[in-house]
């Protein structure tokens, strides 16, 4: 599961050791359902007694739930546990640069409903009108009775202060120094958690997709914005300004030395974002004397284009590889990561850039990064909301394996 905390061995705080084992029996049932009390100790070297006792009090929460018995092999057969994923629910908004996306999903990672907003030029006061719009809508669509909402998970694409719960910097929505979590929990008096939206899909990836069972990932995307959700030992990495990950500020090369960005988009993020793929493109395709409207090229367009073997298409499409590879290999070199992950609205032309990235940098690094699509794309961010929100109402714990 993802961080709210860690813990390392120091077990003398019997409220820090009660979360401990909650956690680690909790954490195993997610990955290895359905699971007998039995099993479970002895996978975690706990007592049972322990392992009965956590049951107990995860099965009381509604969380965990009896769902039959394992086969016999001469002895009595063991009472097999799950999750109780379809009583409990877990609002999920991921705030991109052009729409607002939002999900009701189960805490076994199924989504039950999912809405999109699109907007643009909106203020900053709009922009948080239209998302609680978005989540009452999802509050109100239909669900199964007896279901209980966990809690509302928000994806911000910027620098949050999650401990705050407060929105520093967001550019895209003109948010700085907003308490989003006080405005959200005044009007839905649920619990709710605020985060970068590229961490959440990090914990997105860890949990339910393409990065399920690594101790160590980057998922990188790449659309409006770019950025990185940073995961070391199973826990989030934010930083000391909870800005780690912010790889739209990386410099490419020494060009970009000196420079000044005061538009919200850093150097890297200039050129390979939306954005910058749609200005080299149009500035290329001036330069040729073949303009286009701006409203007819997109990066996918691009890459469109490119697939068909267009000359000035396949340009950008070569640039954008180049500086991918650079922020890919420098995230390699320094975390040294089990996976990368692209995601984003790149992942959907991820044929023509991982094979090309990864080419570029063989002999280059000294272990050639394991990078591969995102396996559950636009809904990266709202399945990451489910970790969260379970962190915050189930008092979880990350463990650091120490030696």
């Amino acid at each position: 599961m993802a961080p709210f905390r860690n813990a390392s061995r120091d077990t003398n705080n019997p409220h820090l050791l009660r979360s401990i084992n909650r956690s680690l029996v909790l954490e195993l049932i997610l990955t290895s359902e359905p699971i007998s009390r039995t099993q479970i100790a002895r996978r975690l070297g706990l007592s049972l007694p322990t392992v009965m006792r956590v049951v107990d009090e995860l099965i009381s929460d509604n969380l965990l739930i009896y769902c039959g018995r394992s086969e016999s092999t001469g002895g009595r057969p063991s009472s097999l546990l799950k999750l109780n994923a379809q009583d409990n629910i877990v609002i999920g908004v991921d705030l991109g640069g052009t729409r607002m996306f939002g999900a009701v999903t189960n805490i076994g990672g199924h989504i039950e409903q999912e809405l999109t907003v699109s907007y643009k030029n909106g203020s900053s006061k709009n922009y948080i009108q239209l998302l609680i719009d978005l989540i009452e809508r999802l509050l109100t669509s239909p669900h199964l009775p007896g279901q209980t909402v966990r809690g509302i998970g928000v994806g911000v694409p910027g620098i949050t202060l999650t401990d705050q719960g407060v929105v520093a910097f967001a550019p895209h929505l003109g948010w700085n120094n907003l308490p989003l979590q006080k405005i959200l929990v005044d009007q839905f008096k649920l619990p709710v958690f605020v985060d970068n939206d590229v961490n959440m899909a990090a914990l997105g990836e860890l949990g339910y997709g393409a990065g399920r069972g690594c101790r160590s990932l980057a998922t990188i995307t790449v659309g409006t914005g770019v950025g990185a959700g940073i995961i070391i030992d199973g826990a989030l990495y934010r930083g000391c300004n909870q800005a780690a990950g912010e790889i739209g500020y990386m410099l490419p090369s020494p060009e970009f030395l000196g420079k000044r960005y005061t538009n919200g988009f850093g150097a890297l993020e200039s050129i390979t974002s939306e954005g910058g793929i749609i200005g080299r493109a149009d500035s290329l395709l001036k330069g040729m004397g073949t303009p286009r409207p701006l409203d007819e090229i997109s990066s996918e367009s691009v890459f469109e284009a490119a697939r068909k073997g267009e000359a000035w298409a396949q340009l950008v499409l070569n640039e954008t590889i180049d500086y991918l590879s650079v922020a890919i290999g420098n995230i390699s070199t320094v975390l040294d990561p089990d996976l990368i992950i692209l995601g984003g609205g790149m992942a959907h032309s991820a044929d023509l850039l991982i094979s090309p990235i990864l080419k570029r940098l063989e002999g280059s690094l000294l272990y050639l990064p394991r990078l591969v699509a995102s396996s559950l794309g636009y809904r990266a961010t709202v399945m990451g909301a489910i970790m969260q929100v379970l962190n915050i109402t189930t008092e979880n714990v990350v463990l650091k394996y120490l030696s």
